[in-house]
């Protein structure tokens, strides 16, 4: 206790010094008013090249005043040139007239940052992508007006040929213009057992403005689309036979997922617990919980029935038979690492790896082999 004073003495003696300090440069700046004679008599005793600089600092402040009319304005080379010199000068934020000393040393802060951007900028260019893989991506950005970057990448990793997501986009946009983005779903259902099926219906409108209901059952460990039907009148018995035929000799899944439609009866609730199987129902107004049927249920409206006139149901079991065979035997899926559920069903039934092409062939091309009439494409390595 006995050293206080000393300390707040000492502490007294460094604020005053500062102080002192403070009003010494207020008396002796340029921007001081009638401190000519005090400011003559320090630049006796300061160096020359001090001298020298912050006349630099004014001639260029005075120069900027010179060619504004109203408003002052700096260009891109005056803000590092002053920057510069007032780093050059000891008293420059005195010496520092039409500008606030904040903005220097922000405008500091800025140059700092990028010529260290500049510095740890990567020096060597990425190998470019080979032309027939640029033809071949804006080939396929063509011929398939709903397709993705994502889904073009699925296309190349079929056919052996290894592309960012990045380097699709940039050369999808030069075969055709962005198309508008539409309603996207942030998130699935990201780990499913096998044995473990979804179902749900999907009305449409006919050519004469007839309802048609179509039934969907997925498998979500796979993506495969294990049945579909169509009818008019979805009764709570029509519903139990699609079941039926869903799940032949007995071979079905452990849970099935499905929402509180009343298409659903108690005839098949009864046929699901005969068969094994335990019935999940979704939460009311809980979309997320049947995620990848819903998901589907997009891609069957955005990439098929959107897109063609439906002439009654007949009809519509034909087109939706020829969507399911190419949704399931060769439409890369992008929750399932770009593979297509075929690959993964006959992998799950091999006990082993489903295989993918390392490399293009030589000396062949590749064929484009319509579905849906031309609405989409399946390509492959010709023969």
């Amino acid at each position: 206790m006995r050293f206080v004073p000393l300390e707040r003495a000492r502490h007294l003696a460094r604020t005053g010094v500062r102080a002192l300090r403070r009003r010494l440069l207020r008396w002796t700046g340029p921007a001081a008013s009638g401190s000519l004679i005090l400011g003559a008599a320090a630049d006796l005793v300061r160096s020359r090249s001090e001298l020298v600089a912050e006349n630099a600092l004014l001639r260029q402040q005075l120069i900027v005043l010179a060619r504004t009319a109203k408003r002052l304005r700096l260009t891109d080379a005056d803000r590092p040139l002053l920057v510069l010199l007032a780093s050059r000068v000891r008293a420059w934020r005195q010496a520092l007239l039409i500008v606030q000393p904040e903005t220097l040393l922000r405008w500091h802060r800025e140059g700092f940052r990028l010529f260290w951007r500049w510095r740890s900028a990567p020096r060597r260019r990425p190998p470019g992508v080979a032309s027939d893989t640029v033809a071949l991506i804006e080939r396929m950005a063509r011929e398939n007006r709903l397709w993705g970057a994502e889904r073009i990448q699925g296309e190349l990793a079929k056919l052996g040929i290894r592309a960012s997501k990045r380097t699709v986009q940039k050369y999808l946009r030069r075969a055709r213009p962005p198309r508008p983005s539409g309603q996207s779903w942030a998130a699935f259902l990201r780990n499913h057992a096998s044995q473990t099926w979804a179902c749900d219906f999907l009305q449409l409108t006919d050519l004469f403005f007839r309802p048609v209901f179509a039934f969907f059952v997925v498998e979500l460990g796979s993506r495969r689309v294990v049945h579909v039907g169509v009818t008019r009148s979805p009764t709570g018995a029509w519903t139990a036979q699609q079941l039926r035929e869903a799940t032949p000799e007995g071979t079905g899944p452990r849970f099935l997922i499905h929402d509180h439609d009343a298409k659903y009866g108690p005839e098949f609730d009864r046929l699901a617990a005969a068969s094994g199987i335990e019935v999940l129902r979704t939460p009311i107004r809980a979309p997320r919980a049947n995620a990848v049927c819903e998901r589907f249920l997009g891609s069957v409206r955005r990439e098929c029935v959107d897109h063609l006139l439906i002439l009654g149901e007949r009809h519509l079991q034909r087109v939706l038979a020829d969507y399911v065979a190419h949704f399931n035997g060769a439409r890369p899926h992008q929750g399932i690492g770009q593979r297509t559920p075929a690959s993964i069903a006959a992998a799950t039934a091999q006990r082993g790896s489903d295989t993918v092409p390392t490399g293009r062939g030589r000396n062949k091309e590749v064929l484009a082999v319509p579905v849906l009439g031309g609405l989409h494409h399946e390509y492959r390595w010709a023969a």
